[in-house]
């Protein structure tokens, strides 16, 4: 029932309005009756909250190379390539549309998530003897490009690109400790 729902989303996502989407076209698409899907996930956010999550654990787990800048040159490529892929638009914009609806407070569970997965990543690195970035260093230097190409200038930023990124990353969190005594 869940993998109806969710492909019923993603196809619709793929071929309706954000205005369109809701649980009744759900409901029709997948076959499963709207009660179920209303008991289940409440609301169509709630359902998009589950869909991103399950797609993210499923196409893009954080790597463990053994160190900090394969694990975040890993991170940030696959990133790169699941926003470039053929359902990362319409992930990325239902994610923040997700987040805009007011309907629920807090982060949404795929934040939540992934969030935790990237503190794990940041604490092999401390139990290797290297220096992590922040996760807001790494949200704002890494992702938030990654995603602002995506959706601002309609093509993905690109391995290279990713990689770059996180060379970035890393200079920043190599000259914090020394900004901060200054």
């Amino acid at each position: 029932m869940r993998a109806d729902v969710h492909r019923a989303v993603i196809d619709l996502l793929g071929s309706k309005s954000w205005d369109e989407l809701g649980i009744p076209l759900v409901a029709e698409r997948s076959g499963v009756h709207q009660a179920t899907i209303y008991r289940r996930w409440r609301t169509i956010s709630g359902l998009i909250d589950d869909v991103v999550t399950e797609q993210l654990a499923r196409s893009s787990p954080v790597p463990d190379t053994g160190s900090l800048r394969g694990d975040l040159e890993g991170w940030a490529v696959k990133a790169a390539e699941d926003v470039s892929g053929p359902l990362g638009i319409v992930f990325l914009r239902a994610a923040v549309l997700a987040t805009r609806t007011g309907e629920e407070s807090g982060q949404r569970s795929y934040m939540v998530e992934r969030g935790a997965q990237l503190r794990a990543m940041f604490e092999r690195a401390v139990e290797r003897g290297e220096r992590p970035p922040s996760m807001g260093d790494l949200l704002e230097v890494v992702l938030a490009p990654l995603y602002f190409h995506a959706l601002f200038f309609n093509r993905p930023a690109g391995a290279a690109h990713a990689r770059a990124l996180v060379a970035r990353l890393l200079v920043l969190s190599e000259l914090a400790p020394q900004l901060d005594s200054e």
